[in-house]
């Protein structure tokens, strides 16, 4: 019987679902997280644009060590600006799926 008693106990729905306006300070919060974001999305478009640059100049000078690690900052660059720009989307979705989990 323990094992079934434990079971029941992890099936248990303890009732708590998110609810914006329950502490004080979630507007603060959120400007603070939008504020990170943008920061964090002006740093990606200097990293990209010297990437490029380091790619560029690479390129032009025979420099095979520095056009790859161009391409590679340009690759990473572009990743930085997909996640970024997708980070609601993609909390929003999980979320979303684990509010399903029955």
């Amino acid at each position: 019987m323990h094992l079934l008693e434990t079971v029941q106990h992890l099936a248990y729905d303890p009732g708590i679902t998110p609810s914006g306006g329950g502490l004080p300070g979630l507007a603060v919060l959120k400007n603070v997280v939008n504020s990170i974001n943008l920061f964090a999305i002006v740093a990606v478009v200097g990293a990209l644009a010297v990437s490029l640059g380091v790619w560029a100049w690479g390129h032009h000078t025979g420099g095979h060590q520095a056009e790859a690690n161009g391409k590679k900052g340009a690759v990473v660059a572009a990743g930085a600006a997909l996640g970024l720009g997708a980070a609601n989307g993609v909390v929003a979705f999980f979320s979303a799926l684990g509010s399903q989990v029955h």
